[in-house]
């Protein structure tokens, strides 16, 4: 039997899946596609509510991928953030182009993680925080290679605004249905 993790709060974590196949087990079961589905049409959703911004793709999309990192693991999290992005930009033409989009839906995937990782094994405040300047801050300063620093400086404010909304979000809905005992 597998030793369970503990977070800094004395509660059980579920197993880490950063591999697609974990003790024999496939990653992509029916459960979990059905799971994912649903994600990713409620991200889509999201997708219409828009922050404004220089681009435009600054919307609720990826609140359902954080809660998802959170509350069933790393890689479903980052998977419906990366396609929770594209749909966004989906919405507005690709604005920046589809070769760029795909880049930020990597940093979406890596940032949602990242957000799972310091909610579950630091404290939900620091996953928060963290999560915030990676997708506010760090994310605007990534574009520069593509948007150059003017592109930058405007999308730091929205996309910070934005991505609080999201995880605030994210994470009062992921510490309801976590004392629901429904996950």
């Amino acid at each position: 039997m597998d030793q369970q993790e503990t977070s800094f709060a004395g509660d059980v974590l579920p197993p880490i899946e950063l591999s697609p196949r974990r003790y024999g087990r496939t990653f992509l079961t029916p459960r979990r596609i059905a799971r994912m589905s649903i994600f990713i049409a409620l991200s889509a959703v999201g997708a219409i509510t828009k922050i404004p911004s220089p681009t435009g793709t600054v919307a609720l999309d990826s609140c359902i991928g954080y809660f998802s990192a959170a509350a069933f693991g790393y890689l479903e999290g980052g998977c419906v953030a990366a396609l929770g992005h594209l749909l966004t930009a989906l919405t507005m033409g690709f604005p920046l182009g589809i070769p760029v989009h795909l880049y930020i839906s990597v940093q979406m995937a890596l940032w949602v993680m990242a957000f799972r990782f310091f909610t579950l094994k630091i404290h939900p405040v620091v996953g928060i925080v963290v999560a915030t300047l990676l997708n506010g801050v760090a994310s605007a300063y990534l574009i520069i290679p593509f948007g150059g620093i003017g592109l930058a400086t405007a999308l730091v404010l929205p996309l910070t605004i934005g991505s609080l909304a999201n995880i605030l979000i994210a994470s009062a809905a992921y510490s309801i249905v976590k004392r629901s005992n429904m996950i």
